[in-house]
């Protein structure tokens, strides 16, 4: 997908929704708080759009984990405004999808209470279970504005339960396509789609309930916006959001001529596809960074699809590039459609990027995940002030009943956050932007849904990488089943750890593992698909740590003994990755000055 770089004739911002902080001191404080009363409205209607969702559906990862995204959007396919909770993975696919959506039903066609629903990753969408659902809001008799929402259902076919399908080697078997179609109407779901929905699912009952929660939050959002369009007017709401976007694209290129001009490269590897383990893949970028022209970031030298789950829909890669893009830049401005003119992103068709028919997507973390890495690195070379080291990332899983009645339980655990120039990276959360707020289940609840027991849930000691910055633990679960269940994984940064920078070492790597009834561990790879575990076997996942950066024999001996007070590096890690000796007495040394060569970590 290219995005058209903004014409040159384009308007200031201006009017109702031009002021805020970084406005001029000509605008009168009422028209400042008239412009944040109303764009706070425009992410509150969203944000209630997705609280309704959660509180509404049925699956236990969007009650429990809250990862619902709603959005609002114009009649020309404009983001306006996204909820809180709503990730970019999401807020990109509902922008992207709505014009495919008005390719098949055009909006003259559409009526008051129509809600529609598509989840072709071709078409803008994410995989199968993510469904998109949109509703018309009408004025003056005609669609101006769609409130949108978004879950992944709890599932929808493919070769495992709950949508993972790790080894799927094309689009069919990942679970049931839908084009653009009309879901609802002002008298409920269509029924013909509800049965085509129903026949699809192992879990028919919760995905209707996960339907109705979608169409539920639609409603919500759009009696938010035809308020206020009653309010402000048709006109005067229309001339507020031209401005609340014009202001945001002129932020975000002022935020841009910030970094230092150039074009800089980075690459960044992906393990394996999970059906041939020999080979890796590699995403690549090139940024550039002119004055006055914004960013580019051209993907071109990607390596090709591959009939395996590790490729992604442009939405998707569209997604993770603004997201890195947006981590070099101010925090406070807004994610619309006017951020979006300004950065411009190219995805070579037919890559592991922008995958086409038949190519699976619903791996598409893994490939995203690689692109986002590639652009932290190459902006790290341009500002090493702010380099951040690379990371682990979320390994997600499923576990599921081996045979009706079907229970799924769809999670995933996080590694460590590679070093920053300055700092530590955090714990086991990743560099993530793909799910909702709560992100990891809460234990009691999934106990109380699933015939399983979480055992534990701990960071890993010494599995940051060591640096003058230590990047940041990776964490372990270990999950015991009180019923025979299949595990399916999709994991990657488990067998090529996740590099330091200037001198700093690697991140200790992850992986996924069984627990057997006599206690003896089975090392499971990456990428697996219904592996059976019995009743009193257990689970254990394992992520990887972050990489540091800077080398280990810089780092104060007072951080390493902090580190060794807070469990998170061990007197044998101390030694071994810093030269580090702890004494009886408690305090810490560094007799050696040599440059440390990590060993492997048992």
């Amino acid at each position: 997908m290219t995005r058209e770089p903004p014409t040159a004739h384009r308007r200031p911002a201006r009017g109702v929704l031009a002021g805020g902080p970084h406005e001029g001191a000509s605008r009168s404080t009422a028209e400042t708080l008239t412009a944040e009363v109303l764009r706070n409205a425009l992410v509150v209607a969203a944000e209630e759009a997705s609280i309704v969702v959660v509180r509404s559906a049925y699956s236990t990862f969007i009650v429990e984990g809250s990862d619902a995204s709603a959005a609002i959007l114009d009649a020309g396919g404009r983001l306006v405004a996204q909820s809180m909770a709503t990730t970019l993975m999401n807020s990109m696919a509902l922008k992207v999808a709505l014009p495919e959506l008005l390719k098949d039903i055009p909006a003259a066609g559409m009526r008051p209470g129509d809600v529609f629903v598509l989840n072709d990753a071709y078409r803008g969408g994410v995989h199968t279970n993510d469904l998109l659902v949109y509703r018309p809001v009408f004025v003056a008799g005609e669609p101006a504005y769609f409130t949108a929402t978004m879950i992944h259902v709890s599932d929808l076919g493919g070769l495992s339960a709950g949508g993972m399908a790790p080894l799927a080697t094309d689009i069919f078997l990942e679970g049931l396509q839908l084009p653009p179609v009309l879901l609802a109407t002002s008298r409920g779901v269509e029924p013909a789609i509800e049965a085509i929905l129903r026949a699809n699912s192992r879990t028919p009952d919760k995905v209707m309930g996960d339907v109705r929660a979608l169409v539920a939050g639609t409603a919500v959002a759009a009696t938010r916006i035809e308020a206020l369009v009653g309010e402000y007017g048709p006109a005067g709401l229309a001339r507020g959001i031209d401005d609340y976007l014009d202001h945001t694209e002129t932020l975000t290129r002022a935020a841009l001529l910030a970094l230092p001009a150039g074009r800089y490269e980075a690459s960044y590897p992906i393990d394996d596809d999970g059906i041939d383990l020999t080979v890796s893949h590699t995403v690549r970028v090139a940024v550039t960074l002119t004055p006055g022209a914004g960013a580019v970031l051209d993907f071109d030298g990607t390596d090709p699809q591959v009939p395996a789950a590790i490729n992604s829909s442009s939405s998707q890669s569209l997604a993770a590039a603004v997201f890195a893009m947006r981590c070099f830049l101010d925090p406070s401005i807004a994610m619309n459609d006017g951020c979006l003119r300004a950065i411009e992103v190219r995805l070579p068709p037919g890559s592991l990027l922008n995958a086409r028919s038949p190519y699976p997507c619903g791996g598409r973390f893994v490939p995203i995940y690689a692109a986002m890495e590639a652009v932290f690195q190459a902006l790290s070379d341009a500002m090493p002030e702010r380099a951040i080291a690379a990371s682990g990332i979320l390994q997600p899983f499923s576990i599921a009943a081996v045979g009706a009645p079907y229970w799924i339980h769809l999670s995933y655990d996080f590694g460590g956050v590679g070093a920053r120039q300055g700092k530590d990276g955090p714990d086991a959360t990743g560099v993530h932007f793909g799910i909702g707020r709560n992100s990891v289940p809460q234990v009691e609840p999934v106990e109380t849904r699933c015939p399983l027991v979480v055992e534990s849930v701990e960071t890993v000691p010494d599995s940051g990488g060591p640096g003058r910055y230590r990047g940041g633990l990776g964490s372990r679960t270990v999950i015991r089943f009180l019923a025979d269940a299949h595990v399916t994984t999709r994991g990657d940064r488990l067998r090529n750890a996740p590099p330091g920078r200037s001198g700093g070492l690697p991140g200790r790597l992850g992986g996924f593992y069984l627990r057997r009834a006599d206690g003896s561990l089975e090392h499971l790879a990456s990428k697996v698909n219904n592996v059976r575990l019995g009743a009193g076997e257990a689970f254990v996942i394992e992520t990887t740590g972050g990489g540091g950066i800077g080398s280990p024999y810089e780092r104060p001996v007072a951080e390493v003994l902090a580190d060794l007070d807070t469990g998170r590096v061990t007197p044998h890690g101390a030694l071994a990755d810093y030269g580090v000796t702890l004494e009886d007495d408690g305090t810490a040394t560094r007799p050696r000055a040599a440059s440390p060569e990590r060993p492997g970590l048992e």
